[in-house]
């Protein structure tokens, strides 16, 4: 048949190349990140890839597999350019494609989300188990666990009290740092929990001490209902399932609410859960103690979890209430979702010039083949646990985004916030998901939908409320209807879409379920982008410091940085200059725009214009200096919410709370770190300095945090 998955066909691919853009070096930084992270070694640390082309080749090698066999090379040409013109697939995918000899028990996931966890001893402990496999496979994970009953509640049988969820989640987070100090990769982990639960507030300040959960990001479960009650300034009830005793006794407000997680408590008609009330608070606290903590320590992050579950393509067949760890990819239990992103810097022609412009005929080809090749890992996953297998299987989710928007946005002279940026933004997301969905109703054709979309479901009175245009359009409670008629009829963000689309959907169905994410991209920006800007953020500055684990070092190493852009820059603009030099920045022009140049508003806006052609999420920091003033930043949260995002997340530097993975030399420069000797002595460095400590020189700033936080000497 017609090679359908390709939207042109490119007779002379040499048009796309920039000579001028191929000549920037590659940084020594990002270099060493693909030697140390992606570029595949035999047992004994000798290097199997011996350049990044032998890497782009593997991996290409691998994701052929399910072509038919007079297809391969074809395919196979086509993924190699792809990936050579900006198509970067995920870490675990460019670390363990092709390298099962080498690495057998790895996987190609990068996102995962635990079973729902049981409030049990045995169910947390097996929980930790399967967990502890996934992490093994290098699979980040995420869990929630406001399904745990508050401290202080009865522990039916042991005639005790439990000691509540976050002493679960220490267990949770020694093991992590066990298994990724044996594997060398720092695990993943995000742990989410409801807003209504007893222990929220502990939650909220759990970070506040010191070494506590640091292998786990948190985030709140955000409802709608909840951020009314901030907005109207009324109270807050929080609650649990009640044991039957509670329910029985008459001594405890009863109140009912769903719970979609256990069958085993007292429900009422409807199906609602009779829960306990544990205490009254006003809203604005929890909300004030929210924004404090995230202002001193990154954390919590902000889950809108109404949004996500409205907006979901499964919302016939999932409650979603975790994500993988950086937020993406809000997922179900046993939930799992591949990634990868493309790199806009490479769609760039004559940057910095008034000729600047971004070749969209480029970047729509790179986006059809990279959704084949996508598509081609579900194949290849090598995740642990069976009921991971099947769900990837039935729904073969990916998540498709890009990197480099900001450096993107400087080379074409548009400042990062501002409307242009706006549009541009909206149009690169808009133009990825129209793409991929015809992609993927052709890769249907070809080789099938996604078991779901071939499902029978029956229809509820849920799912009428959920969607009264069903009862519109004659459906009735007990029907039969087709999974892809439920998505590509009812999902509302496939509403969107022309109804021409939703209707081939309908006939045909289509190869996933989900098919865009924008990850933070960290390390694949740093190394095989050369540094150009993560996911959809600004770059973080144009020189800066990163914090890198050593083995065999007894704190973090510190290595200079510098921005794509700003590399491009000296190359094409002025190759003159040194780059890094003090006086750098007042010699770029304008639109050269760092994550601290733009305000919080515009960073939601960003994700916003986004957001609306993003069928799963978005994981986006809003950066703001450390002398940001807090009235003005606890407003950002609330200006989520009302742009309509899924999520968010800032960051402050507080050299008092912790160092961080990146951090600007000024930052260092102006920060004093005290140091107490045993004999009393104090001394003082600033963050910079060197400071000679137990036969190793270590910055004053990553020393200090090694001993603050209990990492020291345990790499």
């Amino acid at each position: 048949m017609q090679e359908t998955t390709r939207l042109e066909l490119i007779e002379d691919q040499n048009e796309f190349q920039d000579p001028e853009l191929e000549s920037v070096p590659m940084q020594n930084t990002s270099l060493d990140i693909w030697d140390t992270k992606y570029r595949l070694k035999n047992k004994d640390g000798w290097p199997v890839d011996q350049d990044i082309q032998d890497t782009y080749g593997r991996v290409a090698e691998a994701l052929v597999i399910s072509e038919k066999a007079n297809r391969k090379e074809y395919w196979r040409e086509q993924f190699i350019w792809a990936l050579q013109n900006g198509a970067i697939p995920a870490g675990r995918i460019i670390s363990n494609a092709g390298a099962l000899e080498h690495k057998p028990a790895t996987s190609t996931i990068n996102c995962t989300v635990s079973c729902t966890v049981p409030d049990s001893m045995a169910g947390i402990l097996e929980s930790v188990r399967e967990a502890g496999l996934t992490l093994k496979a290098g699979c980040g994970i995420g869990y929630e666990f406001s399904t745990l009953r508050p401290k202080g509640a009865l522990v039916s049988g042991a005639g005790a009290q439990t000691s509540g969820p976050l002493s679960f989640m220490d267990i949770f987070d020694a093991m992590c740092f066990t298994v990724s100090s044996a594997g060398g990769r720092r695990g993943a982990q995000m742990a989410t929990f409801d807003i209504s639960h007893p222990d929220i507030s502990d939650f909220i300040r759990a970070k506040r001490e010191d070494g506590r959960l640091r292998q786990f990001n948190l985030s709140c479960l955000i409802t709608d209902e909840f951020m009314k009650a901030v907005e109207e300034g009324s109270d807050w009830l929080l609650y649990f399932p009640a044991k039957q005793h509670e329910f029985e006794s008459g001594e405890y407000e009863i109140i009912y609410r769903n719970w979609e997680h256990d069958d085993r408590y007292i429900k009422d008609e409807q199906g609602r859960v009779a829960c306990r009330v544990y205490d009254k608070v006003p809203a604005h606290r929890l909300w004030n103690q929210i924004m404090n903590s995230t202002y001193d320590y990154a954390e919590p992050g902000f889950i809108l979890v109404d949004r996500i579950n409205e907006m979901n393509n499964n919302w016939f067949c999932e409650t979603i209430r975790a994500t993988n760890p950086c937020g993406e990819q809000p997922l179900p239990p046993y939930g799992a979702c591949l990634l990868g992103s493309i790199n806009l810097t490479k769609c760039v022609e004559y940057p910095f010039t008034s000729k600047a412009r971004f070749n969209w005929k480029k970047y729509r080809e790179l986006v059809a083949v990279f959704t084949r090749m996508l598509d081609n890992v579900v194949e290849i996953h090598g995740l642990p646990l069976d009921s991971q297998g099947e769900e990837i299987l039935r729904k073969r989710r990916h998540g498709m985004g890009f990197l480099g928007l900001g450096s993107t946005l400087t080379m074409l002279r548009m400042k990062y916030g501002e409307p242009e940026s706006l549009e541009f933004t909206e149009q690169v997301a808009r133009e990825m998901a129209e793409i991929g969905w015809r992609v993927g109703i052709k890769l249907a054709e070809e080789k099938g939908m996604a078991p779901i979309f071939d499902e029978d479901f029956t229809v509820t009175q849920q799912m009428l409320r959920q969607r009264p245009e069903m009862k519109e359009k004659g459906y009735r409670a007990g029907d039969t209807i087709k999974g892809r008629e439920l998505i590509g009829r009812y999902s509302r963000y496939m509403q969107k879409f022309p109804k021409s689309l939703q209707d081939e959907i309908v006939e045909k169905g289509c190869r996933y379920t989900h098919h865009t994410s924008i990850a933070p991209t960290g390390t694949i920006s740093l190394s095989l982008a050369n540094n150009a800007s993560n996911g959809i953020e600004p770059s973080f500055a144009h020189k800066y410091t990163r914090n890198v684990i050593r083995e065999g070092k007894k704190t973090k190493e510190s290595v200079d940085v510098f921005s794509y852009e700003l590399l491009a820059y000296r190359q094409l603009v002025n190759p003159q200059a040194e780059p890094g030099a003090k006086d750098e920045k007042n010699q770029l022009p304008d639109y050269f725009v760092a994550a601290d140049d733009v305000t919080p508003q515009q960073h939601v806006e960003i994700q916003a214009a986004a957001q609306k052609w993003i069928d799963s999420s978005i994981s986006k920091t809003a950066n703001v200096p450390t002398d940001f003033d807090f009235d003005e930043f606890k407003d950002i949260y609330m200006y989520a919410w009302k742009q309509g995002l899924k999520g968010c997340t800032t960051f402050r530097f507080n050299p008092e709370a912790f160092q961080g993975v990146l951090v600007k030399e000024e930052d260092l420069e102006n920060t004093i770190y005290r140091f107490t000797l045993d004999n009393g002595e104090i001394i003082e460095a600033k963050g910079n300095e060197m400071i000679e400590y137990d036969g190793e020189q270590h910055s004053a700033a990553n020393l200090f945090d090694a001993l603050k936080e209990g990492y020291y000497g345990r790499f």
